[in-house]
């Protein structure tokens, strides 16, 4: 064999070998599966009526150039200058799919609320009217039901075995256009979000925008496993970052909603904060874990259990509270009345305490402010202002003692401001009640360089700890 054909064929043995790895690379078809499920997924339009005068304002920060404009124009409607005030219908829309061949259809809570009006479309161009069977806003789920048969449902997935990085797609109407198909990977799992406290999601880079709200969230097996609930944007658009209610927790809701059209949660009386590492330090906790009880309801579940401010709940009913989030989906998913075991971390020793779950009562009004006293005292060395409270604040707070915050001076970079109320001190492992600000500023002087020092903080009608680590120099 001459050298060219040697070297010829050993290329194309190693083209040969090389092939099926090279293939393995190659991106997933998602064709199959978009043909297969998208006959479950439905368009979702409400139409509200509203008092008044319509008028298309643009949202703040959207202008003419912005690709947004398109949407608010089209689906907010105008009227022109100085016409008669009357009832007009406001429309907007969103995504759904059925979960039952008889017509039951998951969706966000957010697209149906306060609608007049929901007609579905399916994929062959049927629509049918529907009612809302029960909407839960904590976890933003709404179960609607429409009059057919023999629908194409989807089949559900487990979320838990959803691994970072995997392909999922997205199938919805972002700003109405129906059954588009858009892909990418799970970025992170159990994401918490601010004010979001009953809800793991899971976080995606798959494009979701203003209309996809309510649609399925697909493995590559063509199973659901979640609801594309909401996106983390500045301009209202798609940014990369999406985040999907797992599925077994919305068929849990809509299981409740489709038996008494509302949902039932546990509560035990607590308000709990991260564990950071400063706390853990401070309160003698081999790692940062768990969920510190910054206070406890006045004769609420915990207190009777004897839970107290400063525990640090490390297991609800034997599952361990990892981080603070942790806890109110575990109590949350507790039947009301249950007895279950609380273990806590209380000055370097763990004890079991039982609690009985109550109901979770529906959400209450804004927090009061505390009223800031008079004349202005110099800033301590941690470049707090601080003031005794009167009677009367004492009396409003219901506290018996504790100093005001004024102001925080000297670019301090902590975590406290100005109408908080300092209740106590931890250091190094001993409490100090508060009673006044000179004798605050004489344990913060006693502080060590670079240690920490704990402060138990009532901030409107909540508590919570704050670490400060003294300066290294004064």
């Amino acid at each position: 064999m001459s050298r060219s054909h040697w070297l010829a064929a050993a290329f194309a043995m190693t083209l040969a070998l090389i092939a099926p790895a090279h293939g393995q690379r190659e991106l997933p078809d998602f064709a199959d599966l978009a043909e297969k499920q998208g006959a479950a997924v439905v368009n979702i339009s409400t139409t509200q009526v509203q008092k008044g005068r319509p008028g298309f304002q643009l949202p703040p920060g959207i202008d003419e150039d912005d690709p947004m404009f398109e949407f608010f124009k089209r689906f907010i409607p105008r009227q022109p200058p100085g016409g008669t005030p009357h009832d007009f219908e406001s429309k907007s829309l969103g995504s759904g799919f059925v979960i039952s061949a008889d017509g039951y259809i998951l969706t966000n809570a957010h697209v149906v609320d306060a609608a007049d009006e929901i007609l579905v479309r399916l994929t062959d161009k049927r629509e049918y009217k529907a009612k809302v069977i029960g909407a839960d806003k904590r976890t933003d789920i709404a179960l609607i039901k429409i009059d057919a048969s023999n629908l194409p449902k989807v089949t559900l997935g487990d979320p838990a075995k959803l691994r970072v990085g995997e392909w999922v797609i997205a199938i919805g109407s972002p700003f109405g256009f129906d059954n588009t198909v858009t892909a990418g990977i799970v970025s992170a799992k159990g994401r918490s979000l601010p004010q979001e406290n009953f809800v793991p999601f899971i976080q995606t880079d798959v494009a979701v925008n203003p209309g996809n709200s309510g649609g399925p969230l697909f493995n590559m097996k063509g199973e659901v496993v979640g609801i594309n609930s909401q996106i983390y944007s500045r301009t209202g658009g798609f940014m990369g970052l999406s985040f999907a209610i797992p599925i077994d927790i919305a068929m849990e809701i809509q299981n409740q909603l489709r038996i008494s059209g509302k949902v039932s949660r546990g509560r035990i009386g607590v308000v709990i904060q991260e564990v950071t590492k400063e706390l853990s330090d401070s309160f003698g906790l081999a790692k940062p874990q768990g969920a510190l009880v910054s206070s406890v309801e006045k004769a609420g579940p915990a207190e009777k259990a004897g839970v107290e401010p400063g525990d640090i709940i490390l297991k609800f009913d034997g599952k361990p509270v990892a981080q603070s989030s942790d806890l109110p989906r575990m109590v949350g998913g507790t039947k009301p009345g249950t007895r279950s075991t609380v273990q806590v971390f209380r000055k370097g020793q763990t004890r079991d305490l039982t609690v009985a779950v109550a109901e979770i009562p529906e959400e209450k009004a804004a927090q009061r402010k505390s009223k800031p006293a008079k004349g202005e005292p110099a800033a301590n060395q941690l470049g707090l202002v601080l003031s005794e409270l009167t009677a009367e604040q004492k009396r409003d707070l219901k506290v018996q003692s504790g100093v005001l915050v004024e102001d925080v001076r000297n670019g301090m970079r902590i975590d406290l401001r100005a109408g908080d109320v300092i209740l106590s001190a931890i250091y190094k492992g001993a409490t100090t009640e508060i009673k006044s600000a000179d004798q605050f500023n004489k344990l913060v002087a006693n502080v060590e360089k670079g240690q920490n020092l704990t402060l138990l903080v009532r901030r409107g009608e909540n508590q919570l700890f704050v670490t400060i680590k003294a300066p290294n120099e004064r």
